[in-house]
């Protein structure tokens, strides 16, 4: 592991000598040029001020020392890189080393100790946490690595060659982090791991370990699927530009009648593969394209109104879409200039962060409602937006959260369910179950009186 400490105090001993030897070598020279060339007229003034400005000269020095010192490219709690400083370090280690991994540390739980034990022992478990890496590669014969704490409880490693010579290693470290402590403080610790195989570009390798830790994974060292990022942005600017894609659907019954079709978008290829929404939704937020996306989407589920006679659509859209003033008259002139669209189209919406404006949100989504849009709330149960907003928002439906309807046999679960089941009703919202897979959780469905239920036992996909 790389020293800190050390490397800090040779950064700014650089840094100020950069500055300063400069201004004190041409004062040296002007004074000594000056003495050379005319040493016989000099007065005695010109020694008193040539002293006073190599004071000056001295002084001026260690003021630019100090301020160098002002350049911190350690973090004062950790004692490791900072992110500035460790971003820049590793922009280096990329452009000389062809094969580099990366790997992401995270205290899941850094939070909660803070609000639990306090700042003061949070930040110790930050410094403790830090050292525990260094030591624990050290005896795996590891040195010389970089180590930043970019955010949080965040931390970034960098080792050179690919990850394949790293991953027994990294195995047995998250194994040894299960019972890791600081002071009887239970720490927990997760990460995920990339490398130089998936992009060159230091910031998408450090997005991208925050999306594959999202993912839930404990290590993930298989990548092998990934697309070189460039090349995906490429794709989808193509695929949205040229509307190429491809659209899956699943029939949503309510008693034994098909009443709603959810649809499924995978972006296409100019060679004709599939993208799936996990990868491209990230970049299409990236490159501003959600908004034609979801009119996109829009449009075609509208001809699909025109095609069939009775299906409502349902279709996932962006939040942040619908908040939008350009696409919500879009909307309205889509709706208004087809007719038989009108009460055939449901938006699925789904959220993370609580939108404050929540009096402007419900003049939005009524006048959607307005025009014969109906509105759907994903994911109940999984976040706390969802019950904020069926507690909030005016809307249609909401839907379950798989995590609660994949074991809906369980009395735990059934409880669950039954309870927000009963919340909706009571809102006067239907509910809407999807993912039931066999025939327990299809009857349970319906003993408790689920309005919509929807899952591969019933029927499967299909291509629209």
């Amino acid at each position: 592991m790389l020293l800190p400490q050390t490397k800090e105090r040779e950064y700014r001993f650089r840094l100020a000598l950069r500055m300063v030897l400069p201004i004190f070598a041409l004062v040296i020279a002007l004074i000594f040029h000056t003495f050379i060339t005319s040493s016989e007229n000099l007065s005695s003034s010109f020694y008193i001020e040539s002293i006073l400005v190599l004071l000056f000269s001295i002084y001026f020095i260690f003021y630019l020392i100090y301020k160098g010192f002002d350049t911190k490219i350690t973090d004062s709690v950790t004692k490791v890189f900072t992110r500035e400083y460790l971003y820049k370090y590793l922009k280096k280690e990329l452009k000389e080393n062809k094969e580099y991994t990366l790997l992401l540390i995270s205290i899941d739980n850094l939070n909660e100790i803070n609000s639990r034990y306090g700042i003061k022992n949070g930040d110790k478990v930050l410094f403790e946490v830090a050292k525990w890496i260094g030591e624990y590669f050290k005896t795996k014969e590891i040195i010389n690595f970089p180590l930043g704490h970019i955010k949080g409880g965040d931390f970034i490693v960098g080792l050179k060659g690919d990850k394949a010579n790293y991953k027994t290693v990294l195995e047995l470290m998250f194994l040894k982090a299960d019972e890791f402590k600081v002071d009887d403080i239970e720490v927990k610790i997760s990460g995920a791991i990339n490398d130089t195989a998936l992009s060159i570009d230091i910031y998408y390798l450090i997005e991208n370990l925050f999306e594959l830790q999202n993912q839930n994974y404990k290590l993930v060292a298989n990548l092998d699927d990934e697309m070189n990022p460039s090349e995906l942005e490429s794709h989808v600017i193509n695929a949205i530009k040229n509307r190429d894609f491809e659209i899956m659907t699943q029939d949503v019954f309510e008693k034994d009648s098909v009443i709603i079709s959810e649809c499924f978008i995978k972006l296409k290829t100019q060679n004709h593969k599939l993208i799936h929404p996990k990868k491209y939704m990230k970049v299409l937020d990236k490159l501003r394209l959600m908004v034609d996306y979801d009119l996109i989407v829009l449009e075609e589920n509208i001809k699909n109104c025109k095609a069939s006679n009775k299906d409502i659509f349902a279709i996932s859209i962006t939040p942040t879409s619908i908040r939008n003033q350009f696409f919500l008259s879009r909307v309205k002139e889509l709706i208004n200039s087809n007719s038989n669209a009108k009460n055939r189209i449901i938006f699925l919406l789904s959220e993370k962060e609580y939108y404050s404006r929540i009096e402007n949100y419900n003049i939005i989504l009524q006048s959607l409602r307005n025009i014969g849009i109906k509105i759907a709330i994903d994911r109940l149960g999984s976040i706390h937006t969802s019950f904020l907003y069926l507690r909030d928002l005016d809307i249609d439906i909401v839907r379950f959260d798989s995590y609660y309807t994949k074991d809906t046999n369980e009395n735990k679960y059934k409880n669950v369910i039954n309870g927000f089941n009963i919340m909706a009703h009571q809102k006067g919202v239907k509910t809407w179950i999807k993912m039931v897979e066999n025939e327990k959780e299809y009857n349970l469905s319906k003993e408790l009186d689920i309005d919509y239920i929807q899952g591969k036992y019933i029927t499967p996909l299909k291509k629209l």
